[in-house]
């Protein structure tokens, strides 16, 4: 039988922060990501398994019935413009949308140069809309019919492909703008601007009736989880020389601030 000692068992837990200390600054990105991305895998297995036990059924009518009129359910609480405020915001994580913004990206990263990032963008993007597909077909949820529905809709609820394509979509263009810039608040800004945009998205859903409120939390996890997963398959490629490297600062014209996404 082996003979582990104390010492043996420590050894390796005390020389991890120097590993880490050692590392690059893209293995420390690479390793950042694949926690990120095992965190959100695990959230929404968890979650979809929730929704299929019936589990989540009494949060999701709570919530639901929180941004509607007692009186009329019809009725979304607030005064009539919101109602037209929200409708905007759910555009902006529609398929047509989504799609331009994406072709606009890859347009511009191809007129740089930086054709291989254009095609990574846009296959994330392209895999993901499978996946939300894929996803929405397997699980087979209803749309909420506690509510009326503020819109029109022909895919099934789980999870909110507004919401996980947004996710994809927003934090993949927040993190390729906060990779260009050097200091700390603008790309603390830029990935705050994503994420909100990702956030008003996936509320007005829950908001216009179209979905119930674990389609969109189940929506946002897996699609930052996909966002991270192709972020992390971009870097491996950048490592590989297969994908061109991001544009070299100058250290003349750019303070170093030791914070690279």
């Amino acid at each position: 039988m082996p003979n582990f000692s104390t010492a043996s068992l420590i050894e390796p837990t005390l020389k991890l922060p120097r590993l880490l200390k050692r590392a690059s600054t893209v293995e420390k990105s690479a390793l950042f990501m694949i926690g990120l991305s095992a965190a959100a895998l695990y959230a929404f297995g968890s979650l979809a398994d929730e929704v299929i036990e019936g589990d989540t059924r009494t949060f999701d009518e709570f919530v639901l019935l929180a941004f509607r009129s007692q009186a009329d359910l019809s009725d979304p609480i607030g005064p009539g413009w919101l109602e037209e405020v929200m409708r905007d915001f759910t555009a902006l994580g529609s398929s047509t949308v989504l799609a331009s913004i994406t072709l606009a990206v890859a347009g511009y990263l191809v007129l740089i140069r930086k054709r291989r990032v254009a095609m990574m963008v846009a296959g994330g993007v392209a895999s993901g809309t499978l996946l939300s597909s894929l996803l929405k077909w397997g699980f087979s949820r209803s749309r909420p019919d506690l509510v009326p529905h503020i819109g029109e809709v022909y895919t099934q609820s789980f999870p909110s492909g507004h919401a996980m394509l947004s996710a994809i979509v927003y934090l993949t263009l927040g993190v390729l703008l906060a990779r260009t810039q050097a200091e700390p608040r603008v790309k603390i800004y830029l990935l705050s601007v994503a994420a909100a945009a990702t956030f008003i998205v996936g509320i007005s859903r829950v908001y216009l009736g179209l979905h119930w409120p674990t389609d969109v939390l189940a929506g946002w996890v897996i699609g930052a989880g996909w966002a991270m997963l192709c972020w992390l398959v971009m870097l491996w490629l950048q490592g590989q020389g297969k994908v061109e490297p991001e544009a070299a600062k100058s250290n003349a014209d750019i303070p170093s601030t030791g914070m690279e996404l």
